[in-house]
């Protein structure tokens, strides 16, 4: 039988459409509908003191996966095609200095502007059973590149990180010309580059759909070893990666001629291109009673930027994530992660020579904000209420927002719904 809508054992909260939905996925068509909604109350601390705003941002997402061997009978090949639409506010305007540059993100969901965009739009072929394949399309380089799970709300836990500090590489659902070529060097060990295009055209919330790619100022160039093992029977992911990009930059202390542009007063220097690295392992290290999707599982990760123009230089996290931790409820997920993001010492030190320069001090409106690290920690649990719909409250402690020790440590109570239509 099939399952009717708002069933709680099926997949969807529509339903099994009559039983045509399970026959499009036999044919390989997976539609996608889903929702993502995130809320985050400033408990205390942060920037507005004495405040405790609460701020509400969402994602609705549409797209379709298509398994072009069950469709079409060509061996190992792909298609997907997706749209996203955010609307809603951050919580990060209340927590942060606003004259200070952002570095992470509370509600992960938020960002890019609350507008409607293609977000996929690619082709994979491989051949040689699949020991060689390529993707060409519009796409984000966080779905191949630096990829890790989307599991906490806090975006220091979530996703590519490169994409969260590197102004010109754009996470998804930011989308951009792009191919990425990947090898099959043993069962378990792959090796990939990429190249995609720099378009800041492609933030412009009146061009979510435009396909042309006139204003193209550069490329991104990513590579990556893969490795996917299983280890005393638990599977495994872990990446080492370097990227360079060649669109051009404004460096963050230097001038023209290598002085100190904040006490030069010259423009601040044009560099042609900006390089940086990653690496990510993620491994479960248990299993309950034989059953793999219950257990522990660790990840870490770190990214390194170029600290001439990027204003977060280096990054840090550790995630924990044990599925099932109760026989009775054998799908929820208890989570907690730690990070840091450092910002560059040159970042810091321009803003030193602009405040020296000035003599203003934090009160006054001309005051650079100097910012050193920001720490960020996650406690969460996330209930599967049914096969379609999950609640996860958490909460969230920032160490220094935005880097400055000036600001009072804030305390946030977040939630997170997501469902699939």
């Amino acid at each position: 039988m099939a399952d009717s809508a708002f069933a709680p054992q099926s997949r969807w909260m529509t339903g099994d459409w009559n039983g045509k939905r399970t026959e499009l996925l036999e044919q390989g068509i997976d539609i996608k509908l889903g929702y993502i909604g995130e809320t985050a109350t400033l408990l205390g601390g942060g920037y507005s003191k004495g405040k405790h705003p609460t701020r509400y941002t969402d994602q609705f997402s549409i797209g379709a996966d298509i398994d072009l061997q069950k469709f079409l009978g060509w061996e190992d090949a792909a298609f997907s095609i997706a749209v996203a639409n955010r609307n809603g506010d951050t919580l990060d305007d209340d927590i942060n200095d606003p004259r200070a540059s952002a570095v992470g993100s509370v509600q992960e969901i938020h960002g890019r502007g609350s507008v409607t965009r293609l977000s996929e739009l690619w082709l994979s072929k491989g051949w040689f059973d699949d020991g060689i394949n390529l993707k060409l399309g519009r796409m984000a380089s966080s779905d191949d590149f630096a990829s890790e799970d989307c599991l906490f709300q806090n975006v220091a836990f979530c996703g590519a990180q490169p994409g969260n500090y590197v102004s010109s590489i754009h996470n998804g659902p930011i989308s951009s010309w792009g191919a990425r070529l990947r090898y099959r060097l043993a069962p378990d060990w792959y090796l990939q580059a990429g190249a995609y295009a720099i378009n800041p055209e492609n933030l412009e919330n009146d061009k979510g759909f435009r396909l042309d790619p006139g204003g193209t100022e550069g490329g991104h160039f990513p590579v990556e070893l893969l490795w996917r093992p299983t280890l005393d029977g638990l599977p495994g992911e872990y990446r080492l990666g370097y990227y360079t990009t060649t669109a051009a930059v404004t460096d963050v202390y230097q001038d023209a001629f290598g002085q100190s542009a904040a006490l030069s007063g010259n423009a601040y220097r044009n560099r042609d291109r900006r390089h940086g690295a990653w690496i990510v392992g993620k491994q479960q290290l248990t299993e309950v009673n034989g059953d793999r999707s219950r257990g522990l599982t660790l990840t870490a990760s770190a990214t390194f930027h170029d600290r001439q123009t990027t204003p977060v230089d280096s990054y840090q996290k550790l995630s924990l994530v044990y599925a099932g931790l109760f026989d009775a409820r054998p799908r929820d997920e208890l989570g907690f992660g730690i990070a840091r993001m450092h910002l560059s010492s040159r970042f810091l030190r321009n803003a030193k020579k602009a405040n020296e320069l000035s003599g203003l001090d934090d009160e006054a409106t001309g005051f650079v904000p100097e910012q050193h690290s920001q720490y960020q920690a996650e406690l969460h649990y996330r209930i599967h209420a049914t096969g379609w719909l999950s609640v996860m409250p958490n909460l969230q402690y920032v160490k220094d927002p935005a880097g400055l020790r000036e600001i009072d440590d804030a305390w946030v109570l977040g939630l997170q719904v997501q469902s699939q239509f």
